[in-house]
């Protein structure tokens, strides 16, 4: 018998459910310090179903980014421009939301394995000496070292 870690937040739109599995968590987009660019940034899409009416079930996939900068110290999330994973929510929802990726999805299995699969990647990529594979190897190791508190402390802002 498998049994599946999951988590739900109650919206006013809805009951949606979180479930630990692989094909529910998405990398998006992985962004590096550029000249122009002094942080690093990932964009990571959430697979949920959405109870509605307590009989109709869709899912959905929605996304978030986390943004640290270039001396990996400081963690920001910023709501996607469109499909946000904040979108149409209360503070009380969005508080929720927070506590969903810092309690739950950053220790979820299949946040972990899709980032360790894209270290995997990346070094296998052989270009060790260029200083954005080396940067964003650093970016995602620290991601997956990343605490609650950090994520509970951390700023959610809208993306520009």
């Amino acid at each position: 018998m498998n049994v599946l870690d999951a988590k739900i937040i109650n919206t006013q739109y809805g009951i949606e459910t979180y479930l630990d599995l692989l094909k529910n968590v998405e990398v998006k987009d992985i962004q590096y310090v550029t000249e122009t660019a002094s942080f690093y940034e990932i964009t990571i899409g959430v697979e949920y179903f959405r109870l509605r009416n307590e009989n109709y079930y869709n899912s959905e996939k929605r996304y978030f980014k986390m943004r640290m900068n270039a001396d990996l110290n400081a963690i920001t999330i910023i709501e996607t421009k469109r499909e946000s994973l904040f979108a149409v929510k209360n503070e009380f929802e969005r508080s929720a939301t927070k506590e969903l990726i810092g309690e739950w999805l950053i220790k979820s299995h299949a946040f972990r394995k899709v980032l360790n699969d894209l270290i995997a990647e990346k070094k296998m990529e052989n270009v060790k000496t260029e200083e954005n594979i080396i940067g964003t190897i650093r970016f995602l190791e620290k991601l997956l070292e990343i605490s609650t508190e950090d994520i509970l402390s951390a700023r959610v802002e809208r993306s520009h």
